[in-house]
């Protein structure tokens, strides 16, 4: 799971050239100190959930506060977008992007502490 939250970061990290430019298809270290803002050796909840939120307003490619199918189709297949679309408008809300990709987060962090490492 933790592969899968990081995987997440990783396209979004391609998609978002603002918040880092990613390398490899694999996250490796260095690209999970781009995430690791405090540079503890971790990336903690607010440090994801900053991401995120960085990431969402950078796929948003035509700033109308929601993502289509089509700003996400490097990041997500169509059956994981029609999951985060939770009220099945064919949009994705902040909201609803943030709630999935924090959902993938604190199932990852199988020691409960609240960090990746």
């Amino acid at each position: 799971m933790r592969k899968l939250v990081l995987s997440t970061a990783l396209v979004l990290c391609q998609l978002v050239p603002a918040a880092a430019q990613a390398q490899s298809a694999a996250m490796n270290q260095g690209q999970m100190d781009r995430l690791d803002r405090d540079r503890n050796g971790s990336v903690d909840r607010s440090e994801y959930q900053a991401f995120m939120t960085m990431a969402f307003a950078g796929l948003d490619k035509n700033k109308d506060g929601s993502l289509r199918s089509g700003e996400v189709a490097q990041a997500l297949n169509a059956q994981q977008f029609a999951a985060t679309d939770t009220n099945g408008d064919g949009k994705l809300s902040q909201s609803e992007f943030l709630n999935r990709v924090m959902a993938d987060f604190q199932a990852a962090d199988r020691s409960g502490d609240g960090s990746l490492q």
